[in-house]
């Protein structure tokens, strides 16, 4: 799996193209769509964004839900149907929907930000504002990188 590391600002032009990351495209190298997958984050003013195979992924673990119960539904219904496949063009760049820019309020410049296996694209000026809100939860809640758990390890 990709593995999206660090924070990277980028212009974006007028018709919504903006460079992905080098060190992004580079995370992306040995994938079979050339691209990322990205929607409306659930959580903030911002879009998530996966790798396509991390997105099948996604698609698998919503089998461990009844295919006709809500709760799938309703999940499925969230990611997938406004997921956007973003193909890389020749110069490394992706042309992000004018729904999605709106949403996000991404304006001339887009953050991109590295969050292991996934990403996503903030408005600069309002990633501060997050890092600082995540910061302070990590910190009053004592929160910590959980162990690996061993295989087997939880299973009934």
């Amino acid at each position: 799996m990709p593995l999206f590391l660090s924070t990277h600002i980028n212009k974006v032009d007028k018709k919504g193209r903006v460079s992905l990351p080098s060190g992004f495209r580079a995370a992306l190298s040995g994938q079979s769509f050339q691209g990322v997958v990205v929607f409306r984050s659930n959580n903030h003013d911002c879009l998530e964004g996966f790798a396509y195979s991390y997105m099948e992924e996604l698609s698998a673990r919503l089998d461990n839900f009844d295919l006709f119960s809500s709760e799938q539904d309703d999940l499925a219904t969230t990611i997938f149907s406004e997921a956007v496949q973003l193909p890389l063009d020749g110069n490394g760049r992706v042309i992000l929907p004018a729904d999605l820019v709106e949403y996000a309020e991404v304006g001339e410049e887009a953050a991109f930000v590295g969050l292991g296996q996934k990403f996503q694209i903030w408005n600069p000026s309002k990633l501060q504002d997050r890092r600082d809100e995540a910061r302070s939860v990590v910190k009053s809640k004592g929160l910590t990188v959980p162990k690996h758990k061993a295989s087997g390890e939880g299973e009934r």
